[in-house]
């Protein structure tokens, strides 16, 4: 079977997607792939909300622009920046329309404001926006019966004329293997739509869940498709320190914009040394000020002072944080909290124009995989969702248009051919793999992280090209599982990154490199 769209990932940008196609036009048969479950994914754990002008009278389309050109470096594109913040209104009626339930005050919808932004135009519900974006956005697709959902697979590569020896210059679908069955099957779509995410788990801390393994960016670098700005990540400043259940908890900096401050190992604040706007700078600098702070002094982290919060706020606005301290013994109403930086947001990834078509024909990308220009060297906080419900539209109306157009020849899809690896029997050790793992994270933390370094990136080329040597030698031998298929991913990711780094010789935003001061 052929299916006219194939969606690979299923956060609020792939979901939102496949809902606008489905709706429009319910002829359009669309597999929709999840790596897990589908309440899964990034968006589920994003806690601040979406930027978007409401408020005319203390807010402005030019603020909002001129927010994001600062943030950013002035490295965005400004006529994406437009488009995006003045169609977000839109896109945000829509989600009301679909039952999302955003906050409101006297009948409005409650507006906060967050480190990067000149005023209160954040929308969201309590502390899980993403959470109630994710549930509603399942609830919706699972209604639709165009639409086939295939959960626990995860993303082994493009097929493109490579597999086909052909010229088309398209994307035919792609392979994915089975999380349960271990089993690689071929999937062909006229059009194909990656929204698979980032890849904060390339590090050692991350905000990320475990499923954020670079899946969509490694399958682009192995079909030669263009990425761009992939060493601009982005660093949350304030992650939990140290992790509760082997992961990462976000501590929203909406707790900033309350009032929380951030204070050195000697109980002293220190963010007035690095920006005028002290705790509600720009993500980068705090985090860079943070990570300083911590080479200075005599901790592994610095403290959140958040005791200023009253109680109701707490459970107003902040419930789940307030909660999940609790529950590992930290009182904010009394108590310092610990932070330090942990990996985030990737700003780069699949260059993309205003309709998220990559340079491959037939191939869309939405969401953190991409690169559209709005984020440029840093992402202004809370633009990410906004981001993926603008370009998931976009990309969902040009799509349906393009559905029209004369397809490959069906005789293309016949010649697709099964995966290549199925003649091996024999799976891979996954201590091996797991061992592999951790010394790509070692290195990218050591060497890639807030501050590099032309000697640590040196360091780092070396040690990713051992760890790619060994990948290369098992997947030569093995049969194919998801965690090789991941760390296969990640050592692609890994490479490029170091590789575009060495190519930057100006800090800008989120990329600091000393020997470039």
């Amino acid at each position: 079977m052929v299916y006219d769209i194939l969606v690979i990932g299923t956060g609020i940008s792939g979901l939102t997607f496949a809902i606008k196609v489905s709706e429009q036009n319910p002829n359009a048969k669309i597999a929709l792939i999840s790596k897990g479950e589908f309440d899964e994914g990034n968006t589920r754990y994003a806690q601040g909300g979406i930027a978007v002008v409401k408020d005319f009278v203390k807010d402005s389309y030019t603020k909002h622009i001129d927010d994001t050109l600062e943030a950013g470096g002035y490295q965005n594109k400004k006529d994406v920046i437009e488009f995006v913040v003045k169609e977000a209104g839109q896109r945000i009626d829509e989600l009301l329309q679909w039952g999302i339930q955003f906050d409101t005050k006297n009948g409005q919808l409650h507006l906060t404001k967050e480190a990067g932004h000149s005023a209160h135009r954040i929308i969201h519900h309590k502390d899980i926006t993403g959470h109630e974006i994710q549930q509603a956005l399942v609830k919706k697709i699972k209604k639709l019966p165009n639409v086939t959902c295939l959960r626990n697979h995860t993303l082994v590569d493009l097929i493109t004329d490579h597999h086909l020896k052909s010229n088309y210059n398209c994307c035919y679908g792609a392979y994915v293997i089975s999380k349960e069955q271990r089993q690689i099957i071929t999937l062909s779509a006229k059009f194909t739509v990656l929204s698979t995410g980032g890849a904060g788990q390339l590090y050692r801390h991350t905000t990320n869940p475990p499923e954020s393994t670079g899946d969509g960016l490694g399958a682009a670098y192995r079909a030669k498709i263009y990425m761009e700005n992939l060493p601009f990540v982005q660093f949350h400043p304030t992650g939990l320190f140290p992790k509760v259940d082997g992961r990462t908890f976000l501590i929203s900096e909406v707790l900033r914009g309350l009032g929380a401050k951030l204070l050195n190992h000697d109980g002293l604040q220190f963010m007035f040394q690095y920006h005028l706007e002290k705790e509600m700078a720009p993500r980068d600098v705090v985090a860079r000020g943070i990570a300083t702070e911590i080479q200075k002094g005599k901790l592994d982290y610095v403290h959140l002072d958040a005791r200023n919060i009253p109680h109701n706020k707490w459970l107003k606005r902040l419930p789940n944080i307030y909660r999940q301290l609790i529950d590992i013994g930290i009182n904010p109403e009394h108590q310092f909290i610990p932070v330090v930086p942990v990996a985030h947001y990737f700003c780069g990834g699949i260059a993309v124009n205003e309709y998220a078509e990559s340079g491959l024909k037939r191939l869309y990308a939405i969401g953190e995989c991409s690169s559209t220009g709005l984020h440029g060297a840093n992402r202004l906080a809370s633009n990410s969702l906004l981001e993926s419900i603008v370009f998931s539209h976009r990309a969902a109306m040009h799509c349906i248009k393009s559905l029209k157009d004369q397809p490959p020849p069906s005789s293309i899809y016949e010649k697709i051919p099964s995966w290549k690896g199925k003649q091996y029997q024999e799976f891979n050790n996954p201590e091996i793999t797991h061992s592999l793992c951790q010394q790509l994270q070692d290195t990218m933390t050591n060497y890639v992280g807030i501050f590099k370094s032309n000697q640590n990136l040196d360091i780092a080329e070396i040690a990713m090209n051992n760890i790619y040597k060994q990948v290369l030698k098992i997947y030569n031998r093995n049969k194919l599982d998801v965690e090789l298929c991941e760390l296969r991913n990640m050592v692609s990711i890994a490479h490029l990154i170091i590789q575009q780094a060495k190519q930057i010789n100006i800090n800008q935003g989120v990329f600091y490199n000393i020997d470039n001061e």
